[in-house]
């Protein structure tokens, strides 16, 4: 299959591969990490020639620079939520000074964002939003409600908030994408989650009458429905094929572990081994089939419902191949700390949310029923 894959393509390859050779250093904290990122031009690749301050780049070489960073051992990017999710919206619905006042910060790792979406009672239900956002005489709308499961919110400078803008609305109607400044002492509280890994990723996240002006809110009052559902459809893509690349190296690792542990001469072992290979290798090629194609409503719900399913299969196989032992922490744990685990027990604890963020696998089934096969509707109930 040809992927239009040229020499200047491999030369790019090159220039990233060096690049992250040279600036990988596990002692950077995160946002000095995104500063470093920012100032090479590795930021904002597929924002084309918007005047941003990134360079610019195909979709074959941002697939390029995703893989290339996922195999360099770099750390796990804070500012991925601004770049990935809040750039291309802005580029879609945004007004000129909302991308000229957002855009440049995030090109250049010196704003980072959350996203305020789930709430508590509401599930995978986007609709059901329940946070209020008032107007007020001054122009400025005053937030009240609380946000649950938001990645990064303790580090974030700004939330994307989806709000009810309309009293007494319902559903997705009435409903606005307003952008939020964090640093609000007294409107706004984080409360970090701790997860059964024993780290805290996620956070709930209150508002009390925090303020947003009236110029950030996306799409204009009223449409954040629309910007909320095209945000969604950006979630994946690119990022997916670099995602596979971290999911290669952990099944080396599980394989490994069964060679060291035996387990690999249990037949039935080797089977479910093989097996995670060729359906990993099946995830890639669809991926690769699937890129840059516009108006599939269904790809991002199968592929979501490949990748959850494939990682948990393999966080159990990663318990099967250590055996008893896979239940026992290290002797030396850290008094700070209640427990630690390796990257096996993590693998097989962290996967397990995997058919639940990011739309849960019920939601999936039901967006390719409904908007792929043409199924009837899905009865929703009274919020």
């Amino acid at each position: 299959m040809d992927f239009g894959y040229t020499a200047a393509d491999e030369a790019f390859r090159g220039e990233a591969r060096a690049w992250l050779a040279e600036h990988v250093d596990g002692a950077q904290d995160r946002r000095t990490w995104e500063r470093t990122l920012g100032k090479a031009g590795w930021v904002g690749l597929g924002w084309g020639e918007g005047g941003f301050g990134n360079r610019t780049a195909s979709l074959i070489q941002q697939v390029v620079w995703a893989e290339e960073y996922a195999r360099s051992g770099a750390p796990v990017r804070s500012g991925h939520i601004g770049e990935k999710l809040l750039a291309p919206t802005l580029l879609a619905h945004g007004s000129d000074e909302q991308k000229a006042r957002f855009l440049p910060a995030i090109a250049v790792g010196e704003e980072l964002w959350c996203q305020g979406y789930s709430e508590p009672g509401a599930g995978s239900d986007l609709a059901g939003v329940r946070t209020k956002a008032e107007l007020g005489a001054d122009g400025t709308y005053r937030v009240t409600g609380q946000k649950i499961w938001t990645s990064l919110a303790h580090e974030a400078d700004w939330c994307f908030v989806l709000a009810r803008t309309e009293a007494e609305s319902r559903r997705h109607h009435g409903l606005s994408f307003l952008l939020v400044p964090m640093d609000q002492p007294g409107r706004i509280e984080v409360r970090p989650i701790r997860q059964m890994t024993g780290t805290s990723d996620f956070n709930e996240v209150f508002f009390d009458g925090a303020h947003a002006r009236v110029e950030h809110v996306v799409g204009g009052e009223g449409a954040g429905w629309k910007v909320a559902m095209s945000l969604l459809g950006f979630e994946r893509g690119v990022s997916t094929l670099a995602q596979q690349i971290g999911f290669a190296q952990e099944l080396g690792r599980v394989v490994e572990e069964a060679v060291r542990s035996g387990a690999v001469d249990d037949p039935v072992v080797r089977e479910r081994l093989v097996r995670q290979w060729a359906e990993l290798r099946v995830m890639r090629w669809n991926a690769l089939r699937t890129l840059g194609r516009a108006g599939d409503a269904g790809a991002p719900s199968a592929a979501k419902l490949l990748w959850g399913g494939w990682h948990q299969r393999l966080g159990e196989l990663a318990m099967q191949v250590r055996g008893a032992v896979a239940g026992v922490g290290p002797r030396d744990w850290a008094p700070s700390s209640p427990y630690e685990l390796d990257a096996l027990q993590h693998l097989f604890l962290f996967s397990r949310a995997d058919t639940i963020y990011g739309g849960s696998d019920q939601v999936q089934r039901t967006i390719i029923a409904e908007r792929v096969l043409g199924l009837p509707r899905e009865p929703k109930g009274v919020v």
